[in-house]
């Protein structure tokens, strides 16, 4: 199994930044891709950003020019960097990973950070 512990989050005012943080233990070399998924208030979460094992970037329309994810070689660091953030930004942030390396094929999910931005 692959554990995440997320942090970073925090109040912020609009057009300020924020970087999140996900760490990986366990089973990490089945990590295939680490993804960054957010709940904005009462709505579905949704993917705005994911990164593969060789490098290939994904980011939701919402999000492009403003946010970068990056990871280590090992997929077991992986960041948000988050700038000029805006009031419709504000939900909860859970990392994810795609664990398909291993034969369970499963995905891990961090317990979320808040990120509130006020205008």
């Amino acid at each position: 199994q692959v554990q995440l512990v997320e942090s970073g989050g925090g109040l912020v005012q609009a057009g300020e930044s924020l970087r999140l943080s996900c760490a990986a233990s366990g089973d990490t070399t089945c990590i295939s891709s680490v993804n960054w998924y957010r709940r904005l208030p009462g709505q579905d979460r949704e993917l705005i950003a994911g990164i593969t094992n060789d490098n290939h970037l994904w980011y939701r329309d919402s999000v492009k020019g403003r946010f970068a994810i990056s990871a280590n070689d090992a997929k077991t660091e992986a960041h948000l960097q988050m700038n000029n953030l805006q009031p419709e930004d504000t939900a909860v942030y859970y990392c994810n990973t795609e664990n398909y390396y291993c034969e369970d094929l499963s995905r891990s999910w961090g317990q979320g950070t808040q990120v509130t931005v006020s205008s």
